[in-house]
């Protein structure tokens, strides 16, 4: 009786562990913001509810392509860290100096996901920032400036850190030809796949409801193709 109470508590205990909810980490840019689903609270928003419709017609959380996500495949949402205006390297808009808001500062604060979604190069396209040489080892401060060595820093340090965890690259659309090469490249080297997003509906060049539903199906379709 004893060794048959055993073999049914660890049955319980195996069942329990393999029912665990998936937890999922978002690293994004504006595109991923909500007001209040944020974390620091201090990144600044793209997405709130008072938003004026010729901004966004987004006014709940429950639109965001990411919510969408998890909610359907049944995870929980561990951290969001996403950051209105983000750009991958160090180099922002008008040239501008963007390190404190960098993906590769904030990398390190996602807590413990088994899910981590990488939204992110859109401002670096759309900011000009110089793309530099590939580069996989020995990069510098300087060379954080330049696109290439800074996405490869950030999924080199995040591929390490971030073991057993799952990690997922989303790539808009209409983005500048080098810059999508750059991604697709540089997430080969460290395993990463590319989810290459098509044909998203904007308003003011982020997703509309219509659009996050299209990232989120998009989504949901490359996983299960998986």
């Amino acid at each position: 009786m004893r060794k048959l109470f055993f073999i049914l508590l660890g049955a319980l205990l195996v069942g329990t562990v393999t029912a665990q909810t998936m937890s999922v980490s978002v690293l994004g840019d504006s595109y991923s913001t909500y007001e209040d689903f944020v974390t620091p609270a201090t990144n600044e928003l793209w997405y709130y509810a008072k938003n004026s419709e010729a901004k966004t017609d987004v006014k709940e959380v429950r639109q965001t392509w990411w919510h969408q996500v998890i909610k359907e495949n049944g995870w929980r949402l561990c951290l969001n860290n996403s950051y209105s205006g983000a750009t991958i390297s160090y180099t922002g808009y008008d040239g501008n100096d963007y390190r404190a808001r960098s993906f590769n500062t904030r990398m390190n604060n996602l807590g413990s996901p088994d899910i981590i979604f990488i939204f992110g190069a859109t401002n670096d396209s759309w900011a000009g920032s110089p793309v530099g040489e590939y580069k996989y080892e020995g990069i510098t401060e300087g060379d954080m400036y330049y696109f290439r060595p800074a996405l490869a820093r950030m999924l080199k340090w995040m591929t390490d850190y971030y073991l057993n965890t799952k990690i997922y690259f989303l790539l808009n659309d209409d983005l500048r030809d080098e810059i999508d090469v750059s991604v697709k490249t540089i997430c080969a080297h460290y395993g990463v796949p590319v989810i290459e997003l098509t044909a998203i509906d904007k308003i003011s060049g982020h997703p509309s409801v219509k659009g996050m539903r299209q990232i989120a199906d998009q989504v949901n379709q490359f996983l299960n193709s998986k």
